[in-house]
């Protein structure tokens, strides 16, 4: 059963998975999603562990895993504690992205009174993460959401959260040579940041490297293979409160390395994420 307190229940709900997408070149194939996993609403805890898994020479792993869980918090005070992770070790995609490990983590409280959850990435990092053999220097914030929004607001409506993601797209569009379809969608991102019910962005400010290509804050784009967009987040807020500006809902996804393939090869692949959207009734 759920969770409950002074008459309120908590139902939980995560998942995890180390990879999903599919290609097109050079061969055809939907990639099912490894390690899946997904938590019960009434919470518990939840692993699974993949080795050695290689989709021809196209990408390979060494090994995975993933986990959730999802308990009422030990601390006085404190309400029901959520946690998805994954991870994933020894990553090849065809000789050109690799890294010793990957991890995304994504945990989540979801106070006893109220409905927005406070969030943090703690443990989320990239280890010698290298394009064509060259070093990535990456500056992280894990604390891109800072703290919980006031007065169980949206986080998209957060003032904190606006500035430090409009932070994140103006370094971006303040390259000149910006490729024109990421121009397009963070200059519409930008736009409609205010007020929106949904905010895009990433625990990756920059990237630096003498790597092939060229980088725009988070996202690195390489000649003849694509586009590599590092620690993508999305927070949505929705079902509303009747008769409040309260979310009832707050869905968090992470994706660490998000790859739209170009050239070579053709698709899009999804590697080590993860996304939380329990709630609390009534």
């Amino acid at each position: 059963m759920p969770d409950e307190v002074n008459g309120r229940k908590h139902l939980y709900n995560a998942e995890a998975t180390i990879l999903s997408g599919s290609l097109t070149l050079p061969l055809v194939q939907e990639i099912r999603a490894q390690a899946r996993i997904a938590l019960p609403d009434s919470g518990g805890y939840i692993s699974q562990h993949a080795d050695n898994y290689r989709l021809e020479g196209v990408l390979s792993y060494r090994s995975a895993y993933t986990q959730v869980a999802g308990n009422r918090s030990t601390k006085p005070g404190q309400g029901w504690t959520t946690l998805t992770t994954s991870v994933i070790e020894g990553l090849n995609v065809l000789d050109v992205v690799t890294a010793d490990r990957v991890v995304g983590q994504t945990i989540t409280e979801h106070p006893l009174e109220g409905y927005v959850p406070s969030v943090n990435f703690l443990g989320s990092r990239f280890e010698n993460l290298r394009i064509a053999g060259h070093p990535v220097a990456l500056d992280l914030n894990l604390n891109i959401l800072g703290s919980k929004p006031a007065n169980d607001a949206f986080y998209a409506h957060d003032a904190g959260v606006s500035g430090r993601v409009a932070s994140q797209y103006k370094h971006l569009l303040g390259h000149n040579d910006l490729p024109d379809d990421l121009r397009e969608r963070y200059n519409r991102l930008s736009s409609s940041l205010r007020g929106a019910e949904s905010v895009e962005c990433s625990l990756v400010n920059q990237v630096a490297g003498s790597f092939p290509g060229g980088s725009y804050g988070h996202i690195i784009d390489i000649p003849d293979f694509g586009k590599v967009v590092l620690g993508k987040l999305t927070v949505t807020s929705d079902d509303v409160k009747p008769g409040t500006q309260t979310p009832r809902k707050t869905t968090i996804k992470l994706t660490m390395i998000d790859m739209e393939f170009g050239c070579a090869i053709a698709g899009g692949v999804g590697f080590v994420g993860g996304s939380t959207n329990g709630g609390t009734l009534p």
